[in-house]
């Protein structure tokens, strides 16, 4: 297939057109990454994890386990960089003069990665004139750990990997008065982020805890996808 073929393609399977299609483009390998329309993020599950499976009820221990405290959970984090902060005690609330056997030891678990757009297959003039919306979609368990229980944090960055043309922070509170044990969505469209654009740092925070057992906050299907439509300004 020519190289006009392949571009004509393109344009055709993501419904580009009015997009800037350059013949410099190398088509073969653009079709071939299929950038658009795919999860760029790479093990987006770590954990094992379906949001489309219900989560399971926590077990509590009939016998305390046993070994020091432990703050991240067990998972494949290839392709992720990740680090814990423990939290030190919080003993607000607790009323003066009270007994105080144990109290649980938070921390969070925090995962990023860096997306390159153009090693994932898109070019300069498609992010800089005709810019594809950006969507990022997350899920986490309501642990209910905490009213504080994820934190999510996306940059639009420039080639030098410092410039931030855009970002998108969700610090969620959640509802402890009322039980729930659900897959809970967190997503954001980025449209208008003006030119420059060429990679997507992702970081999400999870907070687990710790009492006698290991409590975490759960998570599944981190996804960076560009979608073949044009952004509005």
């Amino acid at each position: 297939m020519s190289a006009a073929e392949l571009k004509k393609k393109c344009e055709t399977e993501w419904g580009l057109q009015g997009a800037p299609m350059p013949d410099s483009v190398d088509w073969k390998s653009v079709c071939e990454a299929k950038p658009l329309g795919r999860n760029l993020l790479k093990n987006p599950a770590p954990l094992g994890l379906n949001k489309d499976v219900p989560l399971p009820e926590p077990e509590l221990p009939e016998v305390p386990g046993g070994g020091p405290p432990r703050f991240q959970p067990d998972g494949d984090f290839t392709s992720w960089t990740t680090s814990t902060e423990v939290l030190p005690y919080d003993s607000s609330g607790i009323p003066a003069g009270a007994v105080i056997c144990a109290l649980p030891q938070y921390s969070w678990f925090t995962l990023e990665q860096v997306v390159d757009l153009k090693a994932e297959g898109l070019w300069d003039e498609l992010l800089d004139d005709f810019q594809p919306e950006i969507l990022i979609q997350d899920w986490y368990e309501e642990s209910q750990l905490h009213k504080s229980i994820y934190q999510l944090h996306v940059k639009l960055l420039g080639t030098d990997k410092s410039t931030v043309i855009s970002e998108h922070a969700v610090n969620p509170k959640e509802e402890l008065s009322t039980y729930s044990h659900n897959w809970k969505e967190v997503s954001h469209v980025f449209s208008g982020y003006g030119p420059g654009v060429r990679y997507v740092h992702f970081l999400h925070r999870l907070k687990n805890s710790f009492l006698n057992d290991f409590f975490p906050t759960l998570f599944t299907g981190s996804s960076v996808i560009i979608r073949p439509v044009k952004s509005s300004s």
